[in-house]
C-alpha cells in the first residue's frame, strides 16, 4: 500500500523524534532498529524508504533534537527578564536530570558522539555553536571573543555538570553538582 506524500514526511518525523529520545536514553548503540521503527509505531522495513543508515538516522535525529534546545533557549531569551539565569536553571534542573531523553544532546551523547562518524559529529558541532551562539549574546564581557570565550566556558560547565549529576548514585551529591556549576555561571 502506497503511503502519500504528507503521511511519508509525518512518518519520518515521528521516527526522527522517537529515535531522537531514545538515543539520549539508551545511546546510539543501545537501541536498535527495530526497537526505534516499533516506537514510532512502524515496521522495521519501511526505515531504509526514510534513511540510508542508522548513522545517518542518528545524525539527523541529533540535529533535530539539538535544534529543538536552540529554539527552546531562543523563546526563553524573548520571554525572560533574566534569560541567563532561565537558561541556567533549567538545564541543570532534576527534571533535566532525571529526563534525559527529553533534554540536551550534549550530556547524554557527547562521548558517544565523539566516536560517530562526520554526518553525527557535524550534527553536534552544528547544535554546540548555536547553543554557544545563543550563551554569548547573554554573556558578559567587552567584546565578542571574550564573550565567546565566556560562553564556551558555560556551555561547557553546563554540560560537564549534567554529565556528572547523572553519573553518582547520591542524589544530594548530584544536586550539589548542578547547584555549584549554576552558581558558577550565575555568579
Amino acid at each position: 500500500m502506497r503511503v502519500s506524500r504528507e503521511k511519508a514526511a509525518e512518518n519520518r518525523e515521528r521516527i526522527l523524534a522517537v529515535a531522537g529520545t531514545l538515543f539520549r536514553e539508551k545511546g546510539f548503540d543501545g537501541i536498535g532498529l527495530s526497537e526505534i521503527m516499533k516506537g514510532a509505531g512502524l515496521t522495521h522495513g519501511g526505515f531504509y524508504g526514510h534513511f540510508a543508515s542508522k548513522e545517518d538516522l542518528a545524525a539527523e535525529a541529533s540535529r533535530a533534537a539539538l535544534g529543538r534546545s536552540a529554539r527552546r533557549w531562543r523563546q526563553v531569551v524573548e520571554q525572560s527578564e533574566r534569560p541567563l539565569a532561565a537558561i541556567t536553571d533549567h538545564y541543570l534542573s532534576v527534571v533535566q536530570r532525571d529526563a534525559p531523553g527529553g533534554a540536551c544532546a550534549f550530556p547524554a551523547l557527547g562521548a558517544e558522539a565523539a566516536r560517530q562518524g562526520g554526518a553525527v559529529r557535524a550534527s553536534f558541532t552544528k547544535g554546540m555553536e548555536d547553543l554557544v551562539g545563543i550563551l554569548a549574546e547573554l554573556a558578559p564581557g567587552r567584546t565578542q571573543a571574550a564573550r565567546r570565550k565566556r560562553a564556551l566556558a558555560m556551555f561547557s560547565t553546563m554540560v560537564g555538570a549534567m554529565l556528572l549529576a547523572r553519573a553518582v548514585n547520591e542524589d544530594t551529591l548530584s544536586k550539589e553538582v548542578l547547584a555549584a556549576a549554576a552558581a558558577d555561571i550565575l555568579g
